[in-house]
């Protein structure tokens, strides 16, 4: 199924991402069998996060017209945040996709939110670590995924919380969500 995928994802996507989702799925393969996570669906998963990602805005908004997805203002306003809310849907309206943690998964790479499984942490942590990354602090961001999830998640919405306000973007409410939950558990 793995490699059915890759064929499927590779007509949709530049080299430089597909690259980029084979790396994320090969990282998401390792978490998984450190957190005793099903390794399969976290390859599926991290494999098929990104899979409309390089779609045109039109396209991707024809998605959320054709399978009536409703968006938040927020999520309407911030079109880096489109591709994960309309993958799942493609997920399984077009690849058959019916198991609701990768979809999940995929859905909340890029946001978090609260009560998220170990599964869509994985794919969360594996989009940030994958060995195509270069940014600075990604180094420590790694060895912390390899020792506890729940830090690396709380590193990498940091950043990611840091990023947005630095360049004056809006914030989703699920990241939000995502890094009080984590931080009651810490405080």
């Amino acid at each position: 199924m793995i490699e059915q995928y890759k064929l499927q994802i590779k007509k949709l996507m530049s080299e430089k991402r597909f690259v980029h989702s084979v790396s994320v799925a090969r990282e998401a393969v390792k978490l998984a069998k450190i957190y005793g996570v099903d390794s399969n669906k976290a390859e599926i998963s991290g494999l098929l996060h990104d899979v409309t990602k390089d779609m045109s805005k039109d396209d991707q908004l024809q998605i959320v017209r054709c399978f009536g997805i409703i968006m938040t203002d927020i999520e309407f306003r911030s079109a880096k945040l489109w591709h994960a809310i309309t993958a799942p849907v493609y997920l399984e309206k077009i690849f058959g996709i019916k198991d609701r943690d990768i979809l999940n998964a995929v859905r909340y790479h890029t946001t978090g939110r609260a009560c998220m499984s170990k599964l869509e942490k994985i794919i969360f942590v594996a989009d940030s670590i994958s060995e195509d990354r270069k940014y600075s602090g990604v180094e420590k961001l790694r060895k912390k995924a390899y020792v506890s999830l729940e830090e690396a998640m709380l590193i990498g919405i940091n950043f990611t919380l840091n990023e947005l306000t630095n360049k004056k973007y809006l914030i989703a409410p699920d990241t939000i969500f995502a890094y009080n939950e984590i931080m009651m558990k810490f405080i």
